[in-house]
């Protein structure tokens, strides 16, 4: 049995966690789900139906993660070998960009997609403001600092990445210098290049 069991759809924020199990070299077993026909026994594992879903089977039982944050994080701490951690001094940036990318910028891209952004009156009640205020906070990070933990790549960057990777393929994102060069550097990365085959191909025989 491999070490995981990936439920995931290549067509989906299952790319993140297909690029993290990659970069830390993972033993992974991927179950493709349809969205029009999701099975019982990975409604089970998460009845949230959402992809992506780890479930890491471990010498002491079945852990679940679900939700891509998450799942990047996780990845890093059962391989510390792949040298994704943190040090004390990048902790502080490791997780406030992970997180921030979770959270605003999620936010921020979702709302001004769905053409509900909140009205000034209504901001500070946003987590995220709005859409400039987040896209000019990020902005600020990579204008002074090539990865998350400034001169080093780390689990961070995989999720921030795929943030600015998606906005930026999408048009979702503004193409501002800063952040097409910091994509210009995550994805000369082997384990980028190795998932995104990964699902590029399946997304071909999906079109078929």
């Amino acid at each position: 049995m491999a070490d995981y069991t990936f439920y995931t759809n290549p067509m989906s924020r299952g790319q993140i966690a297909r690029w993290a199990l990659h970069e830390v070299g993972a033993d992974y077993r991927q179950i493709l789900i349809d969205w029009k026909d999701k099975p019982e026994s990975f409604l089970a594992v998460n009845p949230m139906g959402k992809v992506p879903t780890i479930v890491h089977h471990a010498e002491d039982g079945d852990r679940v993660v679900t939700e891509a944050a998450a799942i990047c994080l996780y990845l890093a701490e059962m391989h510390p070998e792949a040298g994704l951690l943190p040090n004390d001094a990048e902790m502080a940036d490791y997780y406030r960009w992970t997180f921030f990318a979770s959270g605003p910028v999620e936010q921020a891209i979702t709302s001004r997609h769905l053409k509900c952004e909140p009205t000034p009156e209504q901001e500070p009640m946003a987590g995220w403001g709005n859409f400039d205020r987040t896209m000019n906070a990020l902005e600020s990070h990579f204008d002074q600092a090539d990865y998350v933990c400034g001169g080093r790549f780390t689990m961070a960057d995989v999720y921030v990445g795929s943030a600015v990777d998606w906005g930026l393929t999408f048009g979702t994102m503004p193409p501002r210098r800063a952040f097409v060069a910091y994509a210009e550097r995550f994805q000369a990365r082997e384990g980028y290049k190795a998932a995104k085959a990964v699902d590029n191909t399946l997304i071909g025989e999906m079109k078929k």
